[in-house]
């Protein structure tokens, strides 16, 4: 039966059917989203976590000793993967144009680089370069995301952002799991 049918439509204006159930919130901006959900997704984590920003810098300063959280997280199994760009590509030099921000887009990648480095060498902690992201922010925890479509020249924490969770195959959850492993597979080491 059609779904019309089933759930008049004062419920289904209530109730997620659709695709859409599987949005948890939207926020209007990235920075919206409250720190206690971004720790929350993190330390829930067990089986992956992956940082697909294009700088991915505001973790190190909004997380609080996340460097030794991530090595507890990879020492217990879950895999932790950043793809950052290029802090040298042109795709990188075109975005600094278009913010024209004295904090760079190039700086941003280098603190995460350096925060990494720091890191040392993690079994479990994996990172690659991609330019193929500058536009789309994708954060996984498991079976919850958080997803920021970046907008015109906007910085990224001032675009919106959505909370999905995972319920079914082929939903939106899966659509941009499936768009990060692709960028992960054509991602270059990061020496």
């Amino acid at each position: 039966m059609e779904a019309e049918v089933l759930w008049p439509r004062a419920i289904r204006s209530a109730i997620k059917v659709g695709p859409e159930r599987e949005i948890v919130t939207a926020y209007p901006y990235r920075n919206a989203c409250p720190t206690s959900v971004w720790s929350r997704l993190i330390d829930g984590a067990e089986r992956e976590i992956t940082f697909a920003g294009y700088t991915n810098y505001f973790l190190w300063q909004e997380q609080s000793r996340l460097p030794d959280r991530l090595k507890s997280k990879a020492s217990a199994g879950c895999s932790v993967r950043f793809l950052v760009g290029d802090p040298d590509s042109d795709v990188t030099r075109r975005r600094e144009e278009i913010e024209d921000v004295p904090l760079t887009v190039g700086t941003r990648i280098r603190i995460t680089l350096d925060a990494l480095h720091r890191m040392g060498e993690v079994q479990g902690v994996a990172k690659r370069f991609s330019d193929d992201h500058i536009a789309l922010s994708v954060f996984s925890f498991d079976d919850e995301m958080l997803v920021t479509p970046h907008l015109s020249s906007l910085l990224g924490h001032e675009s919106p952002m959505l909370h999905l969770r995972r319920l079914g195959d082929d939903g939106l959850y899966d659509r941009f799991a499936g768009h990060v492993t692709a960028l992960w597979e054509r991602g270059r080491p990061v020496e």
